[in-house]
């Protein structure tokens, strides 16, 4: 059995323990699967009052191990990972126990989304929170950023997802401000790169599925940047 993410339960309360601090605790396809039948089974648990989801080492978890990007070797389409991504972390909204997220380190990209999923974060001095992906050409798509819009509005999700910098206290405002522009020139410019080859390999009908995999990145990319522009 994975070891990696483990499960204790102690009475009525259950821990759900992220142990795979050589890599921040990085999360693969293997500790995916073993998250969502912890998840399976504390739904199947009454008697479970509480659930605490922790990380052992020096963060909770810096979200997906870019070793395994792009190694798909469960034998499902890109689309049946995504359906199962999806519902195996939504099982948390099917728990009749609050999950309660201490949160120390890094929390990054789809890890940090799973935590806004949960019911309570509680962070150390240390957390620092990020959304890189805009960066590597795909979109923060876990379902977390409905949930930091309703709690923090449209400046910070703005802010995080397109220039893809920490959440954490800075010294010198402007500086950080110019650094901002700069990465969001960056970002969009890999935006634009991801459009320029999508576009005419979906009109030649040659979609590969690395480049089908990056015409939908491209797609979704440009949908979230119009749709960031836009305020209530």
């Amino acid at each position: 059995m994975e070891q990696r993410v483990r499960l204790e339960i102690d009475a009525a309360i259950a821990t759900i323990t992220n142990d795979n601090p050589a890599k921040h605790n990085a999360f693969d396809d293997a500790m995916d699967v073993r998250l969502f039948e912890i998840l399976a089974e504390l739904r199947d648990s009454p008697e479970v009052r509480a659930v605490i989801w922790r990380g052992e080492g020096p963060s909770w978890s810096s979200g997906r191990d870019v070793s395994a990007i792009g190694t798909n070797q469960t034998g499902l389409t890109h689309q049946e990972l995504m359906v199962r991504g999806h519902r195996g972390i939504q099982q948390l909204w099917d728990l009749e126990a609050p999950v309660i997220v201490a949160v120390h380190g890094w929390a990054i990209g789809g890890s940090f989304q799973r935590a806004l999923l949960c019911d309570i974060r509680i962070a150390a001095e240390d957390a620092r929170f990020m959304l890189p992906e805009l960066g590597h050409g795909v979109i923060p798509d876990t379902g977390g950023m409905a949930v930091l819009y309703e709690m923090c509005g449209h400046g910070l999700v703005s802010d995080m997802v397109l220039t893809g910098q920490d959440l954490s206290p800075v010294a010198d405002a402007l500086l950080t401000a110019r650094r901002a522009t700069a990465r969001i020139r960056e970002n969009f410019a890999i935006s634009i790169l991801y459009n320029i080859i999508a576009v005419p390999v979906a009109i030649a009908g040659l979609a590969t599925p690395l480049l089908a995999a990056l015409a939908m990145s491209a797609s979704s990319i440009t949908v979230t940047l119009n749709a960031l522009r836009l305020r209530r």
